[in-house]
């Protein structure tokens, strides 16, 4: 059980890193198709970036933590 568990874990970290970087790479190709659009905002274009990145961290943080305690259990 907890096997699995460990595993499910390590697919969602997965996953938020992986979506994280998704995302990012959008964000980068639309402000450089539409650089005007950009403009007319007052916050950095990467801002959004930055935002997910801290949240993406936080989370991915918090899932080794419990797969480290998982791990130990196992053991």
């Amino acid at each position: 059980m907890m096997k699995k568990l460990y595993d499910i874990l390590r697919i969602f970290q997965w996953g938020f890193i992986g979506t994280f970087i998704g995302k990012s790479l959008y964000q980068y190709w639309d402000y450089k198709s539409h650089p005007a659009l950009y403009a007319a905002q007052s916050a950095p274009w990467y801002l959004s970036i930055k935002i997910h990145g801290i949240f993406t961290a936080i989370i991915v943080a918090v899932i080794l933590i419990v797969r480290w305690l998982i791990k130990r259990k196992m053991k």
